[in-house]
């Protein structure tokens, strides 16, 4: 398994969300970029968890926190493990009293879930092989978990073009073994 970090979440030209995730260690795992396609509030609530915002009401993810906490159980960490006709399938791992438990997940209500406590994401590394790409076909910056970092309007600007020009070329369909 691969671990990897949250580098943004972003639209593709059908107004899809993707979120894009890239292994943390890149020396040891290769440059490259898993995009996983999620619905819109599962986006949102990705946003709300890795930028450290609010929101006036609980959103599912932070009810699921607070009952983990309230059962003394804790997320030890979130798995992408396979591919699955196109369909990325995931799992919660957690700590109990009663020693682990594992829970099938949908990859972004697992990712979801793990940013708000912070638990390491980790992905298989046959989904890398098969859905990933080289992460010269998307420019990130090393800037956060929401998006290219701030600096000079037009790099960005560029960094912003080149990512759109990728997702005008890619189908979620290229994904599927």
């Amino acid at each position: 398994m691969i671990r990897v970090r949250v580098v943004g979440v972003a639209l593709d030209p059908a107004q899809q969300h993707v979120i894009l995730l890239t292994p943390s260690d890149t020396a040891a795992d290769g440059e490259r970029v898993l995009p996983v396609w999620i619905g819109a509030q599962e986006a949102m609530s990705i946003l709300v968890a890795i930028e450290g915002t609010g929101s006036p009401r609980p959103l599912a993810h932070d009810l699921m926190t607070a009952m983990l906490g309230e059962l003394s159980a804790s997320v030890s960490r979130v798995e992408i493990t396979h591919l699955d006709e196109g369909t990325f399938h995931a799992r919660v791992v957690l700590d109990t009293p009663a020693g682990p438990r594992t829970f099938d997940a949908r990859p972004s209500d697992a990712i979801a879930l793990g940013a708000r406590v912070d638990a390491p994401v980790w992905v298989a590394d046959a989904v890398f092989d098969e859905a990933g790409v080289p992460d010269d076909a998307v420019e990130l910056a090393d800037s956060g978990p929401a998006g290219p970092a701030s600096g000079d309007p037009r790099a960005e600007e560029e960094r912003v073009a080149e990512f759109r020009r990728f997702l005008d070329d890619v189908d979620p369909d290229d994904f599927q073994g």
